[in-house]
């Protein structure tokens, strides 16, 4: 237990030092401005390296397609009608967080209700109907703070990059609230989903996500995925639903031996083959068509993709090799940590997109994960499941500690305060 400690001690001491050193490539003077505001002094890095070199005064736009008839014709008219009810003292951040924060305490109530899935299947006691009207109504205040995060910033004049990163930064985490929470409804009973097919399912979730920032990393044009929307309203319906008529409808086939389930992992999948990949392909095609792609080769095009990649290979290694079989042991802890470590190396990707600067090839993240991964499945840490406890321990606190200190950065860079539109005292 000795030896155990000392190990993972230094794996979180070298974690919380890559986070702070691998906020962002090193930018060269004058490449990255933004249309928000004007910005001259250097911003400093936690280390002797800068964060940026310089943010001067050339223009970055932000620039994003949002063509999903759902939100065009139903949601931006809603969130339009939402956001007048507002404050203008109230800060488009401070809106963005507290939705992230319903999503937060969405997965912590079915975490205590159902901490391993299993609530939903027969012969358990299933998660109270209150809980599933909660939900509903937690996820779908949720969406409507982010739909109307953007039109607060506009309508108080206070759009700056910090939004924009905060905004996208917890989206990014978000995922994986999401998917484990609605996870919960179908369970891993017999009618419903096993642990290691949500595994994969929550890994073409997390791909799609990332594409969109990858297309703007390419293109410099963020193109909305049709499938957000539609997701975000459709869960929220099925919550309600839930509370109504109780998990064991889901237990039904809906024609023939064709489950709920698998229509749920089907239009997952489906969608993000169908939809998702194809129109992010062609979206970059149509930019190198058009010689307006911002990286001229494929490597240069293709590099965000290298630290997702492996830490699914990384991640999915440890699932298959377990000698405990770590995901049936605690299936919700390893997705947790699975959503957090991508979280992390797409804020940085979204950092590196805004500030027109090169992906770095390598998250740092991934540095001290592998040794973890293969003492895990070498058998050298006897107790795997305290080192899937440490380990998720340590990736949350080094993704706060990340984001916390490029948000006071970007604050004290632009003088602002992330939570405020009050401007922070001069002296």
């Amino acid at each position: 237990m000795y030896v155990l400690r000392q190990f993972l001690d230094s794996k979180i001491s070298l974690l919380l030092y890559f986070s702070g050193h691998d906020l962002c490539p090193e930018i060269t003077q004058g490449s990255a401005s933004f249309l928000y505001c004007s910005a001259t002094a250097p911003l400093n890095c936690l280390t002797s390296q800068s964060f940026f070199h310089h943010v001067n005064e050339r223009t970055l736009y932000y620039s994003a397609v949002d063509s999903n008839p759902l939100s065009v014709y139903v949601m931006h008219p809603f969130w339009n009608f939402v956001v007048k009810f507002l404050p203008t003292w109230l800060a488009p951040n401070l809106i963005t967080f507290t939705g992230f924060m319903f999503l937060v305490l969405n997965f912590l109530m079915l975490a205590f209700y159902d901490c391993d899935f299993t609530a939903s299947a027969a012969g358990h006691e299933h998660v109270p109907s209150w809980v599933w009207v909660a939900a509903g109504f937690f996820n779908f205040l949720a969406y409507t703070l982010d739909g109307v995060d953007g039109k607060q910033a506009r309508r108080t004049n206070s759009s700056t990059p910090l939004g924009e990163l905060f905004d996208h930064g917890l989206d990014s985490w978000a995922c994986i609230f999401f998917v484990a929470t609605v996870y919960s409804i179908f369970g891993r009973g017999e009618s419903g989903v096993g642990v290691a097919t949500l595994y994969y399912i929550l890994w073409v979730v997390l791909f799609s996500f990332i594409l969109s920032h990858w297309e703007k990393y390419n293109t410099g044009i963020l193109f909305l995925p049709w499938g957000y929307d539609i997701s975000q309203v459709t869960i929220s319906l099925v919550y309600l639903v839930t509370a109504v008529v109780g998990v064991e409808t889901w237990y039904q086939p809906i024609l023939w031996s064709f489950l709920y389930r698998d229509l749920f992992t089907f239009m997952i999948i489906a969608c993000s083959f169908t939809v998702t990949v194809p129109m992010s392909l062609y979206n970059v095609l149509k930019g190198h068509r058009s010689n307006t792609l911002k990286h001229s080769n494929l490597y240069e095009a293709f590099l965000p993709f290298l630290s997702p990649v492996l830490l699914f290979v990384l991640s999915t290694i440890w699932v298959v090799f377990s000698p405990s079989n770590i995901l049936e042991l605690q299936p919700r802890i390893f997705y947790l940590m699975v959503g957090t470590a991508f979280a992390n190396v797409t804020c940085k990707l979204i950092v590196c997109q805004m500030s027109n600067t090169r992906c770095q090839a390598l998250s740092w993240l991934l540095v001290p994960m592998t040794p973890v991964v293969l003492s895990a499945v070498t058998g050298v840490v006897a107790n795997e499941l305290l080192l899937l406890y440490l380990w998720t321990a340590a990736v949350i606190l080094a993704h706060i500690h990340y984001g916390v200190s490029v948000v006071q950065q970007l604050s004290n860079h632009f003088s602002i305060l992330a939570f405020s539109l009050k401007k922070p005292n001069s002296d």
